[in-house]
């Protein structure tokens, strides 16, 4: 009995070159083509399931999300007027557009890169003077065995990150100013004062030691988390072994810890170019402006008292270009070796 027409179609599109055996190739076809559209299946009925799950906690990130838009990206939108000659008085509808002049005036002005490099200098020496130490820090405090003992302990080295940057400055001006408690005893025992708080040469320890004192307890709270995460067991098998207290730091918490120190380092590279306002608008006058002039006080010197809002728009749009793509070069290259980074390879 003959084969009906249509089987006998489908026996032939998959059959072999004898004509009784089916193609390798069209069943390898079918079966991905079956597996693709199964695979789809589950991930669309996975998202709706997870939607259908955690829909109240997506309606309460709206919120949140609704600020960043209106905070963050929706103020990207003037940065048009780096690309105007723009005045307040006539908006951006009617200033008049220059192309990239602006850019051009900045690149042949000599105080911007004076800037520059006082703010690539600062960041670079905090990198290796500053950013280390919280990790040392939660690794001390994580150590301490009893809880009180190591509660206390956090809420002091906590206490200085809610302090304002006018107090941090005037607590080291009476530390260290002229006259000031370091000043005062090297004079009761014979010794010429110092004043560091005036002194150029040594700015860069200045505000890398301000910051160690204000921000370096709160920055362990990441690092203690995540020595939190590390898997005890690791550590009571290690000990078994005979390893020592050193090697254990080595091998297993500095390891547990790679991930969020390289996370870290790429956001902090992202961010080189912005040391702050604050700390260095109130030293400025008192160390001059070749040590302690930063791109953000140059902007606001050259925006807000000026009048040249779009000379300042094209600085901070150079700098916002120029920190993402440190971010997108950090990134390559911790996935280079073997790390997540911020965002996941392809």
């Amino acid at each position: 009995m003959a084969a009906p027409d249509h089987i006998a179609v489908e026996r032939s599109a998959d059959a072999g070159p004898a004509g009784d055996l089916p193609s390798p190739a069209g069943s390898g076809t079918i079966r991905r083509r079956a597996r693709r559209r199964a695979e789809d299946r589950i991930k669309n009925g996975s998202l709706r399931a997870r939607f259908r799950r955690d829909w109240q906690l997506l309606l309460m990130t709206v919120p949140a999300i609704g600020l960043l838009l209106l905070f963050h990206y929706v103020p990207l939108l003037g940065n048009v007027i780096a690309f105007q000659d723009y005045s307040p008085y006539v908006g951006v509808k009617d200033s008049p557009w220059v192309g990239m002049s602006n850019f051009q005036w900045l690149m042949f002005d000599e105080s911007f890169w004076d800037a520059t490099l006082n703010t690539l200098s600062i960041t670079t020496f905090q990198l290796i003077f500053y950013f280390p130490l919280p990790i040392l820090l939660a690794i001390l405090l994580d150590s301490v065995v009893r809880p009180r003992l190591r509660l206390f302990i956090q809420g002091i080295v906590y206490m200085p990150h809610f302090f304002s940057w006018v107090l941090v400055v005037t607590l080291f001006q009476q530390m260290f100013g002229g006259a000031g408690l370091l000043a005062q005893i090297l004079r009761d025992h014979g010794f010429a004062g110092v004043d560091i708080m005036t002194n150029p040469d040594t700015f860069i320890l200045l505000v890398t030691a301000e910051t160690v004192w204000k921000d370096a307890g709160w920055g362990t709270i990441i690092f203690l988390a995540a020595l939190a995460a590390i898997n005890p067991h690791l550590y009571e098998a290690a000990a078994v072994d005979g390893a020592s207290r050193w090697r254990r730091l080595w091998h297993i918490t500095l390891p547990g810890l790679r991930p969020v120190f390289v996370l870290l380092l790429i956001l902090r590279l992202g961010d080189a170019l912005n040391v702050g306002f604050e700390q260095f608008f109130l030293q400025r006058d008192a160390v001059g402006r070749d040590a302690a002039e930063v791109l953000d006080t140059f902007m606001y010197w050259r925006t807000l008292l000026t009048g040249e809002w779009s000379y300042g728009a094209a600085a901070g749009l150079v700098k916002g270009v120029a920190g993402l793509i440190l971010i997108l070069i950090a990134n390559k290259v911790a996935h280079r070796f073997g790390e997540q980074g911020i965002y996941k390879r392809s």
